[in-house]
C-alpha cells in the first residue's frame, strides 16, 4: 500500500464514522431527507448577518485596488488591528496588532499553533470529551494526544489534570462552550486551572500553553457569560473562527491571538507567522478579513439554538433518557441507553434518526445531538425517540 501507515491506521480508527455517515446517506436516499431526522452534524442552520452581506456587496461594487493579490502573511493589518482591539476591550490587556495571525478556520490556526510549539515526543492534554480532529492535529506536529477527566456535569476536573500533567505537556487544550457537550466554564474554574498551570511550569521547568479553542464563544445560553484564558493565565493562545457566531463556516476565517505577556512573546509572533505560511494556510480569505472590521457587534440569532437545545430537552428527558442541560454551543450529550453507544447509534438509525456515538469524542457511553435542525425535524423526530426510549424500557 501506497499511503502513510499513519493515516492508514487513522482512517481505521475512524471507520466507525465513515459508517454512520454512509448509513445516514443511505437512510435518506431510501426514504427521502425530509423524512430522515439527521442531528449528526454542528453544521450552522441560519443564514450570515444581514450586514454580512452588505459589506460584500459594498466591496464589490467599490473594489479596493489589489485586496485580492497576497497580503502579509500574518493577515491585512487593519483587520489584525480590529481583532487585537475586541481582545483588548474583553480583557483589559495590551493587545497588539501583532499578537494576531488571521488564519484558516479554528481548525487552519490549531494546527498552526502546534506546529509553532511541538517538538516530536511532546503531549497535549484534553479535557475528555473532545472535539474528534485534536488527537490527528497533536499527530500532525509530532505531538501525542493525551486526556484528563471531566465531571459528571462535563467541568473541567482539576485533580484529574493535575494527576495527568506531566513534563512532557506542552499544551493544555480547552473548548468552552463545548463540543460535544455544550459544557460552558466559569472563570473562576479557569482561574483554579492557571493557579495550577503556573505551579506546574515552575515544577517542570518549562512552559506550558493554555490553548483556548473558542470557536463558540458567542454561543452561550441563559445570559450567562463565557469565560477567557486571557483573564486567567498569562502563557495563553486563543483560536477562533467565525464559522458559528456569523454562519459561515464555508468561509474559513479565523484567528490565532497570544497574551500580550506570553512568554517569547517576539519570537512565537514569528514563529506563528512561519508556520502559517508553511503549512500552506496563507493567506485567510482576503474579502472576509476585509468585511470582518465593518461588521461591529453582528451574530447570528443564538436563541434560535436555545429553543432548539430547550425542545430538545424537553422531549428526550419526558422520555427517560439522562442529559446535562448544555449551556452553549450546537449540542446534547446524553447518556446512552445502551452501554454500547456505537449499537445504540445504529438502533437509532432504524427510527430513522441519526446521531453521533461519544466513543469517538472521547465520551463512551454517550451520544451526541446536533442543535442544528429545524424545529420541524425535532417534532417529527418524536415517534421514532418515543420507540427507543420503549425498546430500552426507558
Amino acid at each position: 500500500m501506497s499511503i502513510a501507515n499513519s493515516i492508514r491506521q487513522s482512517m481505521e480508527k475512524g471507520s466507525w464514522i465513515r459508517q454512520m455517515f454512509e448509513a445516514g446517506a443511505r437512510l435518506k436516499a431510501e426514504h427521502g431527507s425530509e423524512n430522515v431526522f439527521d442531528f449528526s452534524l454542528g453544521n450552522p442552520i441560519l443564514e450570515p448577518p444581514e450586514e454580512v452581506h452588505v459589506k460584500l456587496r459594498q466591496l464589490l461594487e467599490n473594489p479596493e485596488p489589489g485586496m485580492h493579490r497576497y497580503m502579509p502573511n500574518a493577515g491585512f493589518a487593519e483587520t489584525r488591528e480590529y481583532v487585537a482591539g475586541v481582545m483588548q476591550d474583553e480583557t483589559g490587556h495590551p493587545f497588539e496588532s501583532e499578537d494576531v495571525v488571521m488564519c484558516v478556520g479554528a481548525g487552519g490556526g490549531l494546527n498552526v499553533v502546534f506546529k509553532a510549539l511541538l517538538e516530536p515526543g511532546d503531549e497535549v492534554l484534553a479535557l475528555a470529551p473532545f472535539f474528534v480532529e485534536y488527537g490527528a492535529y497533536a499527530q500532525n506536529h509530532g505531538g501525542c494526544l493525551k486526556t484528563a477527566q471531566t465531571t459528571a456535569e462535563f467541568q473541567p476536573d482539576l485533580n484529574s489534570i493535575e494527576v495527568s500533567l506531566s513534563e512532557r505537556i506542552k499544551i493544555v487544550i480547552i473548548n468552552s462552550p463545548n463540543n460535544p457537550t455544550g459544557a460552558v466554564y466559569s472563570q473562576e474554574t479557569l482561574d483554579k486551572l492557571g493557579q495550577l498551570l503556573l505551579h506546574k511550569e515552575k515544577e517542570f521547568g518549562h512552559p506550558i500553553y493554555l490553548v483556548s479553542d473558542d470557536i463558540y464563544r458567542y454561543l452561550v445560553f441563559d445570559g450567562l457569560t463565557n469565560c477567557n484564558a486571557f483573564l486567567s493565565y498569562p502563557n495563553s493562545i486563543l483560536v477562533n473562527s467565525h464559522s458559528k457566531d456569523l454562519g459561515l463556516p464555508g468561509e474559513r476565517i479565523g484567528y490565532i491571538a497570544i497574551h500580550p505577556d506570553i512568554i517569547e512573546r517576539e519570537e512565537l509572533r514569528a514563529a506563528l507567522v512561519l508556520c502559517n505560511r508553511i503549512l500552506g494556510f496563507v493567506n485567510a480569505p482576503a474579502m472576509m478579513q476585509k468585511i470582518l472590521p465593518l461588521l461591529g457587534n453582528a451574530r447570528v440569532d443564538i436563541s434560535v439554538y436555545e429553543r432548539s437545545r430547550d425542545k430538545i430537552m424537553s422531549m428526550i428527558t419526558d422520555l427517560g433518557f439522562e442529559a446535562v442541560k448544555p449551556q452553549g454551543a450546537f449540542y446534547i450529550f446524553p447518556k446512552s441507553p445502551d452501554s454500547d453507544d456505537v449499537a445504540f447509534v445504529k438502533r437509532a438509525q432504524q427510527e430513522n434518526i441519526l446521531l453521533v456515538p461519544g466513543t469517538g469524542f472521547g465520551g463512551p457511553g454517550h451520544f451526541r445531538i446536533s442543535l442544528c435542525c429545524t424545529q420541524e425535524t425535532i417534532e417529527n423526530s418524536r415517534p421514532g425517540f418515543v420507540r427507543l426510549a420503549e425498546h430500552y424500557g426507558l
